[in-house]
């Protein structure tokens, strides 16, 4: 337990834990995390850590191995087991423990798995994931006599979910909890909550044999639009594999996407923070900016991750934050962490009380045209490169770059955004512009540009998406 270990070059990630089963990301992996964060805890005094694990097939055996080498810190570890990673976040706040770790591969294929951490009550990222790196490799542990037990929070995580709910009227509901981790919490969070619901998937399975569970890309919410169609239901909701992430249909079956979504929730949370700094990722429409200034609040571009959102939040005091990703951030009467099924409860709340349809809120913003997340592989040595040769060029040329991650460049046309993804090997395009034309010059752009770097282009979805 005190040997020094080295991790795959891939695997400390700007701010989570992420690889391949069996490759490189083992129980050894698992064990020596555990063994380098609890140093980090203990020695930062903290006596208890919360840990839980999402349905994928390889986390029970992360789990095990990381809470082993936790015990080997000295600490104390309360198992929360199989559950959403909002719940280990409320479970490691709830509990006032020291830390939380979720084992979890959150949206990525079931042959990857990873570990998101907390400490305190803020997120474990950047330069502090490196430097588990650094304690493992030297085996500069800390050392003591630990223990574990296993705790049940799901009720009381339901019953503080359902605390903020303040509808008035029955809705009809869709869930699609797509085979991932949020299925049980699901069941009780919908016995318990008015109105009428179909749930979809709700048997937690890792190897998801449904469909992927990542509510951003659109082809997972098929089966979703058919159930809203087919029951009549006011709302469709998705998640992804680990719960903290929310996917959106309205009535009609069009897909809200996260930075709409924002849009909405924002427009509540300014009546009560007139003013506020409203923060969402470089990925976001330009309308939900112009939008959080039109409605009085401050609007604030920053990093993709939900680590770095989160970190931002705190600096600036921010009560709401999201991702176009649909990691969506309530500071607002929650805690500051990204939870999907809380997110869903402001939504189903709104919707209730405001006496209109889901469509309505969406169709109030502006209209534009855009492409959806366009994804393509590029390796995890280039991925980076490509980015830096782009914003390279691009300054050489005067453009109007903005490089706080990645590149979102701006033109007469509207905008487009490359940046390398923290997660995946690839890399993450996205245009968006007024008119369909404008959306076509944007998208040559890119395309320009991966060609000088040696590189095909994505292959947008034909005339992108109405948004």
């Amino acid at each position: 337990m005190n040997e020094a270990h080295t991790f795959h070059p891939t695997v400390l990630r700007e701010y989570d834990i992420r690889g391949i089963v069996g490759s490189t990301l083992t129980p050894a992996d698992a064990r020596a995390v555990g063994r380098s964060f609890g140093t980090v805890v203990a020695r930062g005094g903290g006596k208890t850590v919360c840990v839980g694990y999402d349905g994928r097939l390889s986390s029970p055996e992360l789990e095990a191995a990381l809470v082993e080498g936790l015990v080997a810190c000295g600490l104390h570890v309360l198992r929360i087991g199989l559950g959403p990673t909002p719940m280990l976040y409320f479970a490691t706040r709830d509990r006032e423990a020291a830390a939380g770790v979720m084992i979890t591969g959150s949206h990525n294929p079931p042959d990857y798995n990873g570990i998101k951490m907390m400490l305190g009550k803020g997120p474990v990222y950047g330069r502090q994931i490196l430097d588990l790196g650094v304690i493992a490799a030297k085996a500069d542990y800390a050392s003591g006599e630990g223990s574990s037990e296993r705790i049940d929070v799901r009720d009381a995580y339901v019953d503080r979910l359902l605390k903020d709910y303040d509808g008035t009227r029955d809705l009809k509901i869709a869930w699609d909890a797509g085979n991932g981790a949020t299925g049980e919490i699901l069941r009780r969070l919908t016995a318990r909550l008015p109105g009428t619901h179909t749930l979809l998937f709700d048997d937690i399975d890792g190897t998801f044999p449904n469909h992927h569970p990542d509510p951003t890309v659109e082809r997972n919410l098929v089966d979703l639009k058919a159930a809203v169609a087919e029951k009549g239901c006011d709302i469709g909701i998705g998640f992804d594999g680990d719960g903290d992430r929310i996917g959106a249909i309205d009535h009609r079956g069009r897909v809200v996407w996260g930075d709409q979504l924002l849009a909405i929730y924002a427009a509540d949370v300014l009546k009560d923070h007139p003013g506020a700094t409203i923060i969402a990722d470089v990925k976001a429409s330009q309308t939900l900016f112009d939008e959080i200034a039109r409605l009085g609040g401050n609007p604030l571009m920053w990093k993709t991750g939900h680590s770095l959102l989160k970190a931002k939040m705190a600096e600036v005091g921010s009560p709401l934050a999201g991702e176009m990703s649909g990691h969506i951030f309530f500071a607002d009467k929650w805690y500051g962490f990204d939870d999907a099924l809380y997110c869903a409860l402001r939504l189903i709340g709104l919707v209730s009380k405001l006496g209109v349809p889901l469509s309505e809120l969406r169709d109030r913003l502006p209209a534009v045209v855009n492409t959806p997340e366009t994804r393509f592989q590029v390796s995890e040595e280039r991925k980076f490169q490509v980015v830096q040769e782009v914003k390279d060029r691009l300054t050489a040329e005067g453009a109007d770059v903005n490089d706080i991650d990645g590149v979102r460049v701006t033109t007469a046309d509207g905008w487009w955004l490359l940046r390398a993804s923290n997660t995946q090997d690839v890399l993450v395009a996205r245009a968006e512009s007024g008119t369909p034309e404008g959306l076509e010059r944007l998208k040559d752009m890119v395309v320009a540009q991966l060609a000088t770097s040696g590189l095909q282009a994505p292959s947008f979805e034909d005339g992108g998406s109405a948004h």
